[in-house]
């Protein structure tokens, strides 16, 4: 895994957040009312609810909008009917993507995700047709012109707080932890005042593929254009290397 930065990717999407503020502020939106209804609306007392709001944190939403967000979600919880969905597929060149949803209408959502990878010359496959590929982490990445520190150093407070690997970039750190560690290893760093560019439990590609066939690399991005665009989406997740 070192030596493959995954900062720029971070860096990109938040670029294309910045212009679609409304977009990451929708999907933070309906993993808070889900982790809501699942746990209450006190964050002290629920800790997926905790996971949220520091993603919200990492993704610059205002600490007014996540407040609405908690009050609204609590005040109308049996109005919350998202369910989860995941879909697995094949991109250009059997390349893996795995897209996450939160749905209100499964029918709806199925239908614009196949569209999504019909568009891009891929195809939906079956469930744990690609998901065997990645290995699902906790990843916490830290912009090192956000926080300077000793490496050495930092990478003990990791350790010591769970972390089961600790990754030094040109321009970051990365932290993975397993789904389970990643809550106390994110509070350990906040009460450490570490900012976080992002903070989350996510799927990691085993391995990379690159693309170099302009045409495979045009109908890829199509493929999640269409699905960064549709609000049911929550994540998508692939193994391609941009």
């Amino acid at each position: 895994m070192s030596g493959h930065s995954k900062f720029a990717n971070i860096k990109h999407k938040k670029e294309k957040n910045d212009a679609k503020r409304g977009k990451i502020f929708t999907v933070i939106g309906r993993e808070i009312a889900v982790a809501v209804k699942e746990g209450g609306p006190d964050p002290n007392n629920n800790s997926k609810l905790r996971d949220v709001v520091a993603k919200a944190k990492a993704n610059n939403m205002p600490n007014d909008t996540i407040e609405r967000g908690i009050k609204k979600a609590a005040g109308n919880v049996d109005a919350v009917n998202y369910v989860a969905a995941t879909y697995e597929g094949y991109g250009p060149n059997g390349t893996a993507i795995i897209v996450e949803a939160l749905t209100d209408n499964k029918n709806r959502t199925a239908s614009n995700v196949r569209n999504a990878f019909t568009k891009g010359h891929g195809n939906v496959g079956t469930t744990g047709c690609v998901s065997y590929m990645f290995d699902q982490k906790g990843q916490i990445i830290i912009d090192k012109e956000e926080y300077e520190t000793d490496a050495d150093e930092f990478m003990m407070m990791a350790l010591d707080a769970g972390a089961e690997d600790f990754m030094e970039e040109d321009d970051s750190y990365e932290i993975q932890t397993s789904p389970d560690d990643f809550s106390q290893v994110r509070e350990a760093l906040e009460s450490e005042n570490v900012p976080m560019a992002q903070a989350e439990v996510t799927m990691i590609p085993q391995n990379y593929v690159e693309l170099t066939s302009e045409e495979d690399l045009k109908n890829f991005n199509r493929i999640i254009d269409l699905l960064d665009e549709d609000d049911d989406v929550q994540a998508v997740y692939h193994n391609v290397d941009l």
